[in-house]
């Protein structure tokens, strides 16, 4: 692995350690030679875990729509900022320029881009890993809807197994670089198939 996106808050969220989660992860990548692939703004816990891998030395990417650029959401200290026509090239773009991809704690936006990648992956079009790093048991209850589902006959185990999740950094980094991607993809159940 070579760049790593990171899905994350535009926003702090109510715990420290949700700032210092982003910190350290940003830290961490630089420190692991990895490029950062983010988003590209510069607020919240986007602008946290910029800030922090670039001040410790490493590259970052940040990926923006024209229509965010225009609100001065950009961080205009990035090693390169990318300005393209829409969210939906913004992610297209972000999925092309990663390795991997993290999602650090976040909203909508953070559950979307993570879900679309894990279901890029179920369905085949990339065997890059997805994770989660679980800062403060935010993502305990996604976690357990992910077993629910398993459990309920909506996902294979397989594919339940491709999201990967972790509350120390330095661990789902090494979890990740060891990821072999499953040879089973999604299927369709037709009626009356067993």
């Amino acid at each position: 692995m070579k760049r790593i996106c990171v899905f994350c808050g535009s926003s702090f969220g109510n715990r420290p350690e949700y700032r210092q989660a982003a910190e350290g992860l940003g830290t961490l990548l630089a420190r692991e030679g990895l490029e950062l692939v983010y988003g590209g703004g510069n607020v919240g816990l986007m602008g946290a875990v910029a800030d922090a891998c670039m001040a410790a030395g490493g590259s970052v990417t940040g990926v923006i729509p024209q229509s965010l650029m225009d609100k001065e959401v950009g961080h205009p200290g990035l090693t390169r900022l990318e300005v393209v026509d829409s969210m939906h090239t913004r992610k297209a773009r972000m999925a092309e320029l990663a390795d991997g991809f993290i999602a650090l704690p976040g909203g909508f936006g953070t559950f979307e881009e993570l879900c679309e990648i894990l279901t890029w992956a179920q369905l085949g079009f990339h065997g890059k890993p997805a994770a989660i790093l679980d800062v403060a048991g935010y993502y305990a209850p996604l976690l357990a809807l992910c077993d629910r589902a398993r459990d309920e006959g909506f996902v294979r185990e397989v594919h339940r197994n491709l999201l990967l999740a972790d509350t120390d950094p330095a661990a789902l980094l090494k979890r990740m670089a060891a990821y072999e991607p499953p040879s089973v993809i999604k299927w369709v159940e037709k009626e009356g198939q067993l």
